[in-house]
């Protein structure tokens, strides 16, 4: 088995609902996110799959989610866009585009900040 990692960012805003701390406000993070694809074989020059494929792919949800009012998307729509509920996002949407028999998504890991981070997998 092979994993492959891939890393971006993205600045946005959010705030929490129902939450008991500073984190109620209006507050902004710029993200780092790391996302791992795990691959059964290489192919027949010994790549599992392309870092270009899974980088685009990776920029297009990036763009959906930078300098954008996380609580205002669609996708959060009655949920609050916490650490957990953003890395949930990015690994289904990234899971819907790596359609490659022999690799799958294997967990998505967000930053935000140097200290803290949060995984999701299935």
């Amino acid at each position: 088995m092979y994993k492959l990692n891939v890393i971006s960012d993205f600045s946005a805003a959010h705030h929490l609902q129902d939450y008991d701390g500073k984190c109620r406000n209006l507050h902004g993070h710029n993200w780092k996110v790391r996302v791992s694809v795990l691959c059964e074989k290489t192919d027949k020059i010994g790549l599992t799959i392309d870092y270009g494929i899974v980088k685009k792919y990776l920029k297009q949800i990036m763009e959906k989610l930078d300098h954008s009012y996380l609580n205002e998307l669609k996708f959060f729509a009655g949920i609050n866009p916490t650490s957990e509920n953003i890395a949930k996002f990015i690994f289904t949407e990234m899971k819907a585009k790596i359609t490659n028999e022999t690799c799958r998504v294997a967990e998505v890991e967000i930053w935000e900040s140097e200290r803290t981070s949060m995984i999701y997998f299935e």
